[in-house]
């Protein structure tokens, strides 16, 4: 009996606790943005438009009303689609020439996990260079199979509702490249595979790495193997995605980087302007 009446009231705070949760939400939201969430919004200054529905973390769905101001949904889809174009195009561009994906920190592919023990066993043994070519090739494949994505997020961009744009202005900073890969994952990774594997072997890498597994193999007794291709080919897929992130978090939180009209119009909005 104890335990059930304890069980009750823990339950009464706990939705105590997060209506009062929710109203600092609302609080800081309008505050920051001037986004009213208890306000309906109105299109083009005259008919109301359907609250919002959003999806929670824990699947249910959030029925509250935003207020866009002036902003159209016509605008706001324009802004997000132009946005995420910029990602893509600027993101794809980088990521396409010699060390694009080499010597860019945030996105270099690294010695797959599975064989890093190889990496250490090499240098170990005066084979430094060999790892380090195999990790450069592996680098080289990716930069030459990344200009694959394009059509893809194309697609993907020029297929979001407007119902996906409004949710996407008033999300986090990476909402709308979540959006993109939750749009464009698999479809990637079925084009990027035959597109990877030749490129692995255009540069030479899979040779490569063919010798550089043998000789751990010959040296240690091991019979050590993985997919060079799919590795590769997730890797690729996460780099796009990496740029596209910030460059959309760079629009959302950075007036000078919203270079066009629209931009400034939509992001803006975010800023109270």
């Amino acid at each position: 009996m104890k335990k059930s009446i304890f069980l009750a009231a823990g339950l009464l705070f706990s939705m105590s606790a997060q209506a009062q949760f929710l109203d600092i939400i609302k609080s800081t939201v309008k505050s920051k943005t001037g986004v009213d969430l208890n306000v309906p919004v109105k299109n083009s200054g005259t008919a109301t438009t359907p609250a919002t529905t959003t999806t929670t973390t824990s699947g249910k769905t959030n029925n509250s009303p935003v207020n866009l101001g002036s902003l159209t949904s016509t605008q706001i889809s324009s802004g997000l689609k132009e946005a995420l174009s910029m990602g893509v195009t600027d993101g794809v561009k980088k990521l396409a020439v010699t060390d694009g994906f080499f010597k860019n920190e945030a996105v270099k592919i690294l010695m797959p996990e599975k064989l890093r023990k190889i990496d250490t066993t090499l240098r170990s043994i005066g084979m430094g260079s060999l790892a380090d070519e195999g990790v450069k090739l592996l680098n080289r494949a990716a930069e030459d199979a990344v200009t694959e994505a394009a059509p893809i997020f194309a697609n993907a961009i020029t297929s979001m509702t407007i119902t996906d744009a409004k949710n996407i202005l008033l999300g986090s900073n990476n909402a709308a490249t979540s959006y993109l890969q939750g749009k464009t994952q698999t479809q990637l990774f079925s084009a990027f595979q035959p597109k990877v594997k030749a490129s692995l072997g255009k540069v030479g890498a899979d040779t490569l790495w063919k010798n550089l597994i043998s000789k751990y193999n010959t040296f240690t007794g091991q019979a050590v193997t993985t997919d060079l291709n799919e590795y590769v080919t997730t890797e690729t897929i996460n780099g796009v995605f990496k740029m596209v992130a910030d460059k959309e978090s760079g629009i959302r939180n950075t007036p000078a980087m919203r270079t066009t009209s629209i931009l400034q119009k939509v992001f803006g909005a975010q800023d109270g302007k």
